[in-house]
């Protein structure tokens, strides 16, 4: 199974960059020998539409342009439910052993995700209660990628 993040926006060069660079490194050694294909990363520009609808019209349609077929859907979602590792895990795990060829994490810009695209999704997740930048949301989502597939190998890097 490939992991694939859609992000709206670009990291800059700079820490966040390089931590989430490190993040995709640690998944891509682990995942291989989980039945993990690499994870890729789609970074799509911000809309410049006037108004919050228009821009997430236009951002969902280019994350959709992006989604290759047969794939389980997961937005990043303030809304969303919180899961802990362990639950986020054995959704991976279960996924993978379905024979789902593409987990698919869409992370939303500034206005979020499109109505439409959070009811695609299969699941919807949130870091907490807070807002946070999507910078922020990309480099917890790749740490906790690698921490599922840390639980998933037996490694001892989750202690919980």
């Amino acid at each position: 199974m490939r992991l694939i993040v859609i992000a709206i926006g670009r990291l800059k060069q700079g820490p966040e960059r390089e931590l989430a660079e490190r993040y995709r490194e640690r998944i891509d050694d682990i995942g291989r020998k989980l039945g993990f294909r690499g994870l890729e990363i789609h970074e799509i520009p911000e809309s410049r539409a006037r108004d919050a609808t228009g821009r997430m019209a236009e951002e969902a349609a280019a994350i959709s342009a992006a989604m290759p077929e047969n794939f389980v859907l997961v937005a990043l979602d303030e809304r969303g439910e919180n899961l802990d590792s362990i639950a986020f895990s054995r959704h991976l795990g279960r996924w993978r052993d379905e024979g789902i060829g593409n987990t698919i994490f869409v992370i939303g810009g500034a206005d979020g995700l499109s109505p439409d695209l959070r009811r695609k999704a299969k699941l919807r997740m949130a870091f907490g209660s807070a807002t946070w930048p999507h910078q922020m949301v990309r480099i917890m989502l790749l740490e906790q990628v690698y921490r599922a597939a840390t639980i998933l190998a037996g490694h001892p890097y989750h202690r919980a």
